[in-house]
This record gives C-alpha cells, structure tokens and sequence, in this order.
C-alpha cells in the first residue's frame, strides 16, 4: 500500500483512557511527529473523544497519559457517603460543569474552535437523551453530507461525548439538546462510524488505500454473576460499553475488507471502573507500556503483517487482538 490514507478510532472508558494514550506516545516516538500529522481522520467516543479532539488540535500524546494523573483526581474527587446520597438524588457522582472547564483548559489556544475549524477530518459520537437519537459531530461537507454539526464547538462536542450516563450530567448544546455519552448507544467503539463517514461522505478515502486503527481502553472479560440489584446495574452499564466495540470492528471487517484494519487492546485481570484513580491507574500505566513495546508501528502504518490486523474470513471475531496483560 502506498502512500495510504489512515484513520484512528479510539474506544470510550473513562480512565482507561491511558491505553490507547500511552499506545499513541509510543507513535510519536517512532515516527517523531505528532498524531494529526501521522493520521488523516480521528474518532472518539467520551475518553476516545477527549483523546481525539487533543490529537486533533495538536496536544502530544504523552501530555495526554499525564493528564489522567494530574487532572483525575480533580475531576473524579468524592466523599463517599455524600457521593452515595448525590447520586441517588441527581443520578450522577461527578460535575460535567467541571469536565467541560477542564478540557477548556486543558485545549490551551484552541478552546473557541468549532468542529470545522480541526485540521484534520474529525469524529465525535454523543446521543440526544430526549430520543436516543445518535449525533456524530463531523465537518460540514455540502453535498456530501447533512452539514449540521461543524459549526459546533469542539469542546461543547467532547464534553457531551464524555457524559457517561451515572458517572456525569447530561451536557447540552443549544440547537440540539441534551446529550450523553455516545456509548450510550452503538458506538462506544466509533470505528464503523468513522468509516463510513470517511467511505462514503468523502472522495478523499477509499478502503482499498486506507489502514484503520482501532485503539481499545481494555476489556474485563471474567464477571461474576450479580448477586443484588446494584452489581446487575454495574454489569449492565459494562455491558452497552463493551459489547458494541466488538459488534462496531466486526461491521467494518465485514463492510469494508479491502481496507487495512488493526485492533489493539488489552484483556484486563480485574475490573477498573471508569473513574478509578491511584495505584490501578498506574497499573494500567504498565500494562499499556508493556503492550506498547509489542507494537509494530511501521508495519501497521503501511498497511503490512502485523499481529494486531484483523484479515477477512481468519480471524475470529470475537478475538480481536485482545492482549492479556504482563504476568504480574
């Protein structure tokens, strides 16, 4: 493959998160250039959606993995037996008021940019709470496609796509409503979304000239059977995040084979909850370093053997290059 057109898709899940940011700080060593330079096209779904929006405007994606350390603790900040009695109240633990002044923050110069204001093509997934309708912010493109969200501010987009129902509020944004997480419906894992805005609301990419890469935030693949009403609302919840990651890589495996397509994600011992914090974020930290160092950027940005590739008709769908984590 020459020369090839490359699209990034990064999973929602909150902390997790670091997966895929340490995986990207492992590029821009190799390649010694930024994300956006290295990649035409970023999505993201909540944590995929911050990750994306920071690779679009040009943050280093090692800023990115301190960033949960030094801005999680602020966002995700409880007292246990108050956070209890909020969320049973309000239905939510932690302040969306204090996400969206983060990423503000966090975006440095580039606050005030709109959607069609990135550089590169750009993907952000959230779903209207009032219908459940899906809303997939993308540039405007006349006659291409609806040409109704680029004039959104990206940061009024991430934010909405990071409001993870029960973690935070619904955020709005005035012309649409009010909206959540975009793993809230299907696309937890925005890859397939990706592809076909890129295939088919585009002349710019074609899947036989294009590699896919699709970055998880790990996956807890060994839950108990829930025993009372709350471990069933938790599974729940796990469950409409994780399942569609797999159903979304499948879709494009199955509609666009000719395109180079890779996936990489962890299989996780334990459980890590999407606002976990302290030692486990560092665990984390290491699983994702160690899967780092497995990593073959050069193939998998040319479009050759790697095995993170998932090819048609070999690899089975329900694997996806789940990498279980270093032993201990």
């Amino acid at each position: 493959m020459t020369n090839p057109r490359r699209i990034l898709a990064v999973d929602g899940g909150g902390v997790r998160g670091i997966i895929p940011a340490v995986l990207l700080a492992s590029l821009e060593r190799v390649t010694g250039r930024p994300v956006r330079e290295t990649f035409d096209f970023v999505a993201g779904t909540s944590t995929g959606a911050v990750i994306a929006g920071a690779m679009a405007i040009g943050i280093p994606a090692e800023r990115l993995v301190t960033l949960y350390h030094r801005r999680g603790p602020e966002l995700f900040r409880s007292t246990p037996i108050l956070s209890l009695l909020e969320r049973i109240l309000t239905g939510h633990f932690y302040s969306i008021e204090d996400l969206h002044r983060i990423l503000t923050e966090e975006f440095g110069e580039h606050p005030g940019w709109r959607i069609n204001d990135v550089p590169n093509d750009i993907l952000v997934t959230s779903v209207r709470l009032r219908d459940g309708h899906p809303w997939y912010f993308v540039k405007d493109r006349p006659g291409a496609n609806a040409g109704q969200t680029g004039s959104f501010g990206l940061v009024d987009c991430v934010t909405a796509s990071a409001a993870a129902p029960t973690y935070f509020a619904p955020w709005s944004i005035p012309g649409i409503g009010t909206l959540v997480d975009g793993g809230a419906g299907v696309a937890g894992n925005p890859v397939y979304q990706a592809c076909v805005e890129a295939f088919e609301y585009t002349a710019a990419y074609t899947p036989a000239d294009t590699v896919v890469v699709s970055l998880g935030t790990g996956r807890f693949l060994d839950r108990n059977r829930p025993r009372w009403l709350y471990p069933w609302l938790q599974w729940v919840l796990a469950e409409l995040f994780r399942s569609p990651a797999e159903q979304q890589t499948a879709l494009v495996q199955r509609h666009y084979p000719e395109a180079a397509l890779y996936r990489l994600d962890l299989r996780l011992p334990h459980d890590v909850p999407l606002d976990t914090l302290g030692p486990a974020l560092d665990e984390l930290e290491g699983w994702a370093n160690a899967l780092a160092a497995t990593v073959d950027w050069a193939a998998i940005l040319a479009g050759g053997d790697a095995p993170s590739r998932i090819i048609p008709g070999r690899t089975r769908p329900e694997a996806y290059c789940v990498v279980p984590p270093p032993a201990g």
